[in-house]
């Protein structure tokens, strides 16, 4: 038994060191984005950003690469932001702000989503509050961020 026990703590740790450094800018995402607006909101953070992308997308896989693998890029998302994927040819299934749920491609399709990678900052309450469209160096991205919560704070306050 504690060999087995044993086992199961190398494999998981074998996992965890084997994940690749972008992988820490996401949050896992069970499908609904009225749920993870919620639970952003209960962890005082002030906003959503989804990365539409797929696999085989070499812009997505430059931006987790160079950007998004950045500690200074992940701290500044993680403390205003979940981070959410959404792949433009998957068929999970995605529940919108607006209730309907639609496989990924279909869901991305019915947001507009043309190019990847896309990412789309999000209000809590569902507002798209910013667009952005291709690749960005890490400082950049991280004022896309700041763009988007600024757009959000002259929203709130006309």
């Amino acid at each position: 038994m504690r060999r087995l026990l044993a086992l199961a703590l190398f494999i998981a740790a074998f996992a965890a060191a084997a994940a690749e450094p972008w992988e820490r800018f996401f949050s896992p995402f069970l499908g609904d984005l009225r749920a993870e607006a919620e639970d952003a909101r209960k962890a005082g953070k002030q906003g959503l950003v989804v990365m539409y992308q797929f696999q085989e997308c070499p812009y997505c896989a430059q931006m987790k690469r160079e950007v998004l693998s950045r500690p200074e890029v992940q701290e500044a998302y993680r403390k205003r932001f979940t981070a959410i994927e959404i792949d433009t040819r998957g068929a999970q299934p995605v529940t919108g702000f607006d209730g309907r749920t639609l496989p990924e491609k279909e869901f991305a399709r019915a947001q507009g989503i043309r190019g990847t990678p896309t990412f789309v900052f999000y209000a809590l309450d569902g507002t798209i509050l910013a667009t952005s469209v291709g690749t960005a160096s890490a400082p950049e991205f991280i004022l896309r961020g700041d763009r988007a919560l600024g757009m959000a704070r002259s929203r709130a306050n006309p």
